[in-house]
């Protein structure tokens, strides 16, 4: 009787257990090594197991991976095939190491016959290529037919999808799996194999992996504590949340958080009379602050302890001041106070805990205010403007994503308490610029997957130059119904507001780091048919915004010069209103 191939029965099963293991989303790259796990991939999509991304560029389906994973918790799997395709994978890699998502990269490898005698695309030693950058990195050898090595591929998966979800130590992040294949590489028809190839019964993954939760002391804090929520996962955020409304604590916190009107705007950090008047006894650090230096001339300051909620063995502590690191669990558990083991201890109010708390409050409604005053006399449009305007139209069940560079500071500046409490994603792992658009795509595809509401992408012209492949789909390819917002100053506009931008630098400025490019977005996205509108005043920014189907682009061009004499007028109309 005809038996499946080698190649063709490990792919099946690691597929499989993908699917067993909680994947339901994978992104393929095409390639002829990983041709074995193209058909499995193709073949569980029709069986309505699990949902198949096809990209042409590795690089883009990195990131398309990182947004799926990014969107909906759960493991994504990107497979491509050998050489220089592996390494494509290395920046998306990157990124959701250090913002702990789990991507599982899938590279296909040559057997280990063929390495040292100069076989083709050999030289790639793929088996480390992701260095420290993955959780744990696994070797696949090329199977053989023989009996035995189905139990090993099954129990390999799901240790590699325990680590990438961090089951067991709370540290999620990508994992690499170099699986070997020899050829023949394509369907044999056959059905059968040497042993059998099933997995445990009722769909079952092969080993459930996890630890229950232990003992959490309860954080006291002090009567004058300031939290302060940077880039972290939404039960992060929302646990930090709810501790500070059970103490009466303020709370600042990144757009990236995702709590919006929630917390107070970040302005108030920058405002050094302020802070230095209200200055907190304790600050309680959840998540990581990625923004704003003024966040980390707070963390320096005499006399202020910090305290850090950590998600995994690298906890942020830029400052190098922390006091304690905390586990997550002191606030990702039941709701406070009610958990028997690490109930939040309220106390009686202290003297001034209330006038401290007071005190941020009105200087979070005073900025605010002084913000709408300044933009309502600036000529529209400002890369803060777009960012308003944006902020206003994500409804709370929607979804933004927000590119890195001046877009994610202008929101943090100017938008953040405009958020409903909606989803808000950033690559602020290693915040790059780059795959920003597939990252966009994953996101709103896994969240109007789950059911969520219309999905925008904020970013600059860079940004989105640095990923028009993203916008290159076969047909019939699942897209998602996107409003990506270009804010164009046509080149690298952050620099001006850095040192680099100083006038007696600006000689070599424009040529080294203002970048300009000139580019016609609209060209450029009538060459992948992807519908583009340029916004020339609010009212069409505005009806722009209106949520509608499939990926639009939308245009507004900013005058990169201006820039930072608005953001200095900003920050004075703040330093003004805060005395």
């Amino acid at each position: 009787m005809p038996v499946m191939t080698p190649a063709e029965a490990l792919a099946a099963v690691l597929v499989d257990e993908l699917v067993r293991g909680g994947v339901q989303e994978a992104v393929l790259s095409p390639g002829s090594r990983s041709a074995p796990l193209a058909y499995a991939l193709h073949a569980a999509e029709a069986r309505g197991q699990l949902r198949l991304h096809v990209r042409i560029d590795e690089r883009t389906g990195g990131f398309l991976a990182l947004g799926l994973a990014k969107a909906s918790g759960l493991p994504v799997p990107v497979v491509t095939t050998s050489g220089t395709a592996t390494a494509n994978l290395h920046p998306a890699v990157l990124e959701a190491s250090y913002s702990g998502v789990p991507v599982l990269a899938l590279t296909a490898d040559r057997p280990v016959e063929m390495r040292g005698v100069g076989a083709n695309q050999t030289l790639v030693d793929q088996r480390s290529v992701y260095g420290s950058a993955v959780r744990e990195s696994y070797v696949v050898p090329a199977p053989d037919s023989r009996v035995g090595q189905v139990r090993w591929w099954r129990a390999l998966v799901a240790r590699a999808l325990a680590t990438a979800c961090g089951r067991l130590d709370e540290d999620p992040g990508p994992v690499h799996l170099d699986v070997a294949f020899r050829e023949p590489l394509v369907p044999s028809g056959a059905t059968e194999w040497v042993e059998p190839l099933d997995g445990r019964p009722d769909g079952a993954p092969w080993a459930l992996v996890g630890r229950p939760a232990g003992a959490v002391p309860p954080y006291i804090g002090a009567p004058r504590t300031l939290v302060l929520v940077g880039d972290c996962t939404p039960a992060l955020a929302q646990g930090a949340l709810r501790l500070a409304g059970e103490r009466g604590w303020p709370i600042v916190a990144e757009p990236s958080a995702g709590l919006g009107s929630a917390a107070l705007p970040s302005l108030l950090l920058a405002a050094d009379g302020f802070v230095r008047a209200n200055r907190p006894e304790r600050v309680l650090v959840v998540g990581r602050p990625t923004l704003s230096r003024a966040v980390t001339e707070l963390l320096r300051t005499p006399g202020v302890a910090v305290d850090i909620v950590a998600g995994s063995p690298r906890w942020p502590d830029p400052a190098t001041t922390a006091e304690s690191v905390l586990p997550a669990a002191l606030l990702t558990g039941a709701p406070f106070p009610s958990h028997p083991d690490w109930a939040l201890v309220v106390e009686d109010p202290v003297k001034g805990e209330e006038e401290f708390a007071e005190a941020w409050r009105m200087g979070g409604e005073a900025v605010a205010s002084a913000v709408g005053a300044v933009l309502r006399e600036e000529a529209w449009p400002t890369g803060f403007h777009t960012a308003q305007a944006v902020a206003c139209n994500v409804p709370g069940d929607g979804l933004l994503v927000v590119g890195s560079s001046n877009p994610v500071r202008d929101l943090d500046s100017v938008g953040s308490w405009l958020l409903q409490p909606a989803r808000v994603l950033a690559n602020r792992g290693v915040s790059g610029i780059d795959g920003t658009v597939s990252t966009a795509i994953g996101a709103a595809l896994a969240h109007q997957r789950a059911g969520g509401g219309p999905a925008y992408a904020l970013m600059g012209d860079l940004t989105f130059l640095h990923d028009t492949t993203a916008l290159v789909m076969g047909e019939g390819e699942p897209q998602p119904g996107l409003t990506i917002v270009v804010v164009n100053d046509d080149g690298g506009g952050i620099f001006g507001l850095l040192e680099q931008g100083a006038p007696e630098l600006s000689a070599p400025f424009e040529r080294v780091f203002g970048t300009p490019h000139g580019v016609d977005l609209r060209t450029l996205c009538a060459a992948t048919r992807t519908p583009y509108v340029l916004a020339r005043s609010a009212d069409e920014l505005e009806a722009a915004l209106e949520p509608g189907l499939g990926i639009r682009v939308v245009e507004v061009r900013v005058d990169r010069q201006a820039t930072p004499a608005v953001h200095d007028r900003l920050h004075a109309a703040v330093d003004a209103v805060l005395g």
